[in-house]
This record gives C-alpha cells, sequence and structure tokens, in this order.
C-alpha cells in the first residue's frame, strides 16, 4: 500500500506545471482532458520526483472555496516536504530560480531544512542529509 497522489489546488494549470517542472525539477507524468462531476471541462495532470514517488495531482481551483484554498492549503503550516540527496545544489539552483525562501536553512537532528514557498505560497520543507 502505498499514497500515489496528494492533491495541489492551483490557480491554473500552466504556471504551475512549469515551476513544479523547471524550477523543481519534477516530472510532467500525465495531462489529459477530462470532466468535473458535473460535466465541464477540466485537465487530469500529475507530475512526480525523478524516479517516481507519491505525485502532486494539480487541480485547478472550481469555484470560490477552491480559489480561497490556493497558496493555504494547509492554513500556514509546512505541509509539504521534498526530500533531496544534494541539499546544497538544490538550494543554490532554486534560489537561482528566484524560489522564495521563508528562512536561511539550518541543521537539524533529522538534517537540513530550509522552507520556500511554491508559486501559490504554501509552505515547503526542502530537507536533505545532515
Amino acid at each position: 500500500m502505498r499514497i500515489d497522489l496528494v492533491t495541489l489546488v492551483v490557480a491554473d494549470y500552466d504556471p504551475a506545471i512549469a515551476f513544479f517542472t523547471e524550477v523543481l525539477g519534477f516530472e510532467l507524468v500525465e495531462d489529459k482532458p477530462s470532466l468535473t462531476n458535473d460535466g465541464r471541462p477540466k485537465r487530469w495532470v500529475v507530475v512526480r520526483p525523478p524516479g517516481g514517488g507519491t505525485g502532486l495531482l494539480l487541480a485547478r481551483a472550481d469555484g470560490e472555496r477552491q480559489a480561497a484554498a490556493v497558496g493555504d492549503q494547509t492554513h500556514g503550516r509546512v505541509g509539504f516536504f521534498l526530500q533531496v540527496d544534494d541539499f546544497d545544489a538544490t538550494y543554490r539552483r532554486m534560489v537561482e530560480a528566484k524560489v522564495e525562501f521563508v528562512k536561511p536553512p539550518r541543521t537539524e537532528p533529522y538534517g537540513r531544512v530550509a522552507v520556500f514557498r511554491d508559486l501559490a505560497g504554501n509552505p515547503w520543507d526542502l530537507l536533505g542529509p545532515a
């Protein structure tokens, strides 16, 4: 058993795809036309870190309630964790790509960590070995 996908509500598909693929280095594994429960067009968009693992279903906000969740999926808490093997290289690459980091990197008992925001403002931990 494993968690295959986690939904991330986004304002629009294409900027989200660009952020996750071009900035974070995820792979676009699906981008197919689909329909909402009431028959309106949408897309089924999935990105995953290289090598697989749990993917993100990028779901365009549908309605005011979902639009209000964009950038606040976890109500200000870090809710997403990106584990990397080479923390320093990844951090430098992300800084060069103008990713917003909340604080500089620090070392914790569980490894190196820096909090960054995705394109909508959701906080993530960038994690690497100690």
